[in-house]
């Protein structure tokens, strides 16, 4: 197997998952701006990751876009985001919709990460979307189960990324 992780990040957790991914799998890893389709075309297994913004897979659209010319390759898509893993359901439903118009092909997995969410790093867009959203959901007469967890996690700080969440990933592009 020749396999390859490429990551689009901003605030480092995503690359992280990257590095450590690559350690594992001993394999090329890559910032999405430094590869191209053609470039991917050398290898059996397609790793890719990308942070979630308003369930949007940050950078996913290498992947999205050229999906026809990738078809005959294994490929693993990861998301970093702060939701809990636990509570994943409802976004996971949203981010397939949002970045898979024709549904995820059967050719590609999705895993997903706990990233980090360091407050005083986040950029004024970030701070300012963060702000907005606990205000709007904070004004719910009665906010769902969600929505209560959406106002709890803007004020999320820290970094929650774990190691010993690729080893999904890992079984998935190991096993042939």
């Amino acid at each position: 197997m020749k396999a390859v992780v490429i990551y689009k990040t901003k605030y480092g957790s995503t690359k992280t998952y990257a590095q450590w991914i690559s350690e594992e799998l001993n394999c090329d890893v890559f910032d999405a701006k430094d590869i191209t389709v053609a470039d991917l075309q050398k290898y059996d297994t397609i790793i890719y990751g990308g942070g979630l913004y308003a369930e949007v897979i940050n950078g996913v659209h290498l992947i999205t876009k050229n999906i026809d010319a990738l078809k005959d390759k294994k490929i693993a898509i990861y998301t970093t985001g702060i939701t809990p893993l636990d509570c994943r359901g409802y976004y996971d439903k949203l981010v397939v919709e949002k970045n898979f118009r024709q549904g995820v092909p059967e050719f590609v997995k999705l895993f997903n990460f706990t990233g980090k969410m360091i407050l005083d790093e986040l950029s004024v867009v970030h701070r300012g979307a963060l702000k907005t959203l606990k205000k709007i959901m904070s004004a719910k007469k009665d906010p769902t189960d969600m929505e209560k967890l959406l106002i709890q996690l803007c004020d999320a700080d820290g970094d929650f990324t774990d190691r010993a969440q690729i080893k999904d990933l890992i079984n998935y592009v190991t096993n042939v």
